[in-house]
């Protein structure tokens, strides 16, 4: 049984309507930038080794195009209808083959090489439970051997002081995001305010289930995986306990190893 929860009354459905497709691309900027998307989709092609990719909550195609452009066969997985909407006005099916689904459950035809799941979305799913199912069925996915990927942030309960529920992530004059935090139950809203001139603004909300990587990596284990590597970044920093996120690949073991 799937297990569905939202946080203050914010599913994921919800939260990835028509707006949010349609605002969602920021060509050259944020995590459309080139020297953010463009260590990630080298990496992910190195990882796929001349095999297919899967990516789970594919969105509108920010990584799978330019991974497919490199001539890695990709498909992908989106929750969001309306995502699938705006992925299909800059790609076709037959390019990248989408599967509307969610990414605990939906069963994509073949095996695959390469399984990834970028820019924390891993946390969208708001359970536990949940978020063990997504690595099991990334294992369903697999090939012996195969790899699955995650990029995660790392939580900042650190910059919580006692008695505040929240912290402020990024102020700049035309944004602020803040984060507020119940940690009871490892969840959090991110809260993003885009100002405009004068006194526009526009407030966009996002529930989240935060996962230390000491967590991530049991999860793994329950599904079958090994942690192969865990670095800062796509370009393969150091990961240290300064470090604000990671990229962690997991590996099945080949065929007859157990």
């Amino acid at each position: 049984m799937v297990e569905v929860m939202d946080i203050d009354g914010l599913s994921q459905e919800a939260v990835w309507d028509s707006a949010a497709a349609q605002s969602y691309d920021t060509p050259g900027t944020g995590m459309f930038a080139p020297d953010v998307l463009g260590p990630a989709v080298a990496r992910l092609a190195d990882l796929a080794a001349g095999g297919r990719a899967l990516e789970f909550a594919v969105g509108t195609g920010r990584v799978a195009i330019p991974l497919a452009a490199r001539g890695v066969p990709v498909a992908g997985i989106e929750l969001s209808q309306p995502m699938i909407d705006q992925l299909r006005t800059k790609i076709d099916e037959a390019t990248i083959p989408v599967l509307a689904g969610d990414m605990t459950t939906t069963r994509a035809p073949g095996t695959y090489a390469l399984v990834y799941l970028v820019y924390n979305t891993i946390s969208n799913l708001l359970s536990q439970n949940e978020q063990v199912d997504c690595f099991r069925n990334a294992a369903r996915h697999l090939s012996p051997g195969g790899r699955f990927v995650v990029e995660l942030w790392v939580p900042e309960l650190r910059r919580l002081p006692p008695g505040v529920p929240a912290t402020v992530g990024t102020s700049r004059r035309d944004y602020i995001l803040l984060d507020t935090y119940d940690v009871l139950r490892q969840h959090v809203v991110s809260h993003h305010f885009h100002f405009g001139e004068g006194s526009d603004a526009r407030l966009f909300r996002s529930p989240h289930r935060y996962i230390w990587p000491a967590e991530l990596d049991l999860m793994a284990r329950l599904a079958g995986f090994e942690l192969e590597s865990r670095h800062a970044d796509w370009l393969g920093s150091q990961f240290t306990a300064e470090s604000p996120s990671h990229v962690s690949v997991y590996r099945l073991p080949p065929s007859g190893v157990r």
